[in-house]
């Protein structure tokens, strides 16, 4: 269960989260773990890209990165990340604005 005290600046979370490139990332995610390969080819981004992109989610331990046989794994704490949204209702209707945009597209 996430510390709503934890040190971050909330603000920066929120504009991260909502970033189109992070939120198609994440919407990758949760799904489950996915390795850099995989992320690179569905997203059309280079692994540097993702990382940049998820830099300060990553800091703040919001996606882990573990290594597997060489392979860099991406996984959302889907706890962390519910519980911070469920603690904002503006950004909850954007996650819900941005999923319906996502069950359209796909």
């Amino acid at each position: 269960m996430i510390d709503m005290n934890e040190s971050f600046d909330k603000q920066k979370m929120m504009e991260t989260l909502v970033d189109p490139e992070v939120s198609s990332i994440l919407t990758e995610l949760e799904g489950g773990e996915k390795d850099s390969a995989y992320l690179t080819d569905k997203l059309q981004l280079s692994p540097g890209q993702i990382k940049d992109l998820l830099s300060y989610v990553i800091e703040h331990k919001f996606v882990v990165i573990n290594q597997n046989d060489g392979k860099e794994i991406f996984k959302v704490d889907l706890n962390k990340l519910n519980k911070i949204m469920e603690n904002d209702d503006n950004f909850k209707s954007v996650v819900d604005g941005l999923t319906e945009l996502d069950q359209f597209l796909n």
